[in-house]
């Protein structure tokens, strides 16, 4: 499949290796270029440079074909990304958010999600030209974050 986009993934604060290891999964499978690990989003190895096992797990490889860099800090990230032109998508439910579906992408594209509990920060989400929400119709009000991102990203990216 051909893509048509350039499209970033920051994973800011995600506690869960299981959940970041899916996420590059996902990402490899939705032809992501590049993810960003922010925060305290543990990375495919350990602080020794040892592969993580966990992550591995349920990345199944994809830890390996998805370039990666750790960033602590999110905010100059995003300044640079929106120097550099990018569209910066937080993936959220917010009262400034629009329905996922209609969430027309630029070339090159950055979606961005957050903790597990809490989502997104608000300071982040200042920082975003859309809020891309999933609407819900069950009783819960969410999704795990690796599963929305996984909707949100062959839907908006038309895969």
């Amino acid at each position: 499949m051909e893509k048509q986009q350039e499209s970033i993934l920051i994973l800011h604060n995600i506690r869960s290796v299981s959940n970041v290891g899916a996420m590059f999964r996902t990402a490899d499978a939705a032809g992501i270029d590049k993810i960003y690990l922010t925060g305290y989003t543990p990375t495919p190895l350990d602080r020794f440079g040892r592969k993580r096992g966990d992550l591995a797990k349920s990345a199944l490889g994809a830890e390996g074909f998805v370039a990666w860099e750790q960033k602590k800090n999110v905010f100059p990230l995003i300044t640079k990304l929106k120097k550099e032109k990018y569209l910066i998508i937080g993936i959220e439910q917010d009262k400034k958010s629009i329905d996922y579906k209609k969430v027309k992408l630029n070339s090159k594209n950055v979606f961005i999600v957050g903790t597990e509990v809490t989502g997104i920060p608000k300071n982040i989400l200042k920082l975003c030209d859309i809020i891309a929400e999933i609407p819900m119709c069950g009783k819960k009000e969410s999704l795990n974050v690796s599963v929305a991102l996984g909707i949100a990203l062959f839907r908006m990216c038309n895969l």
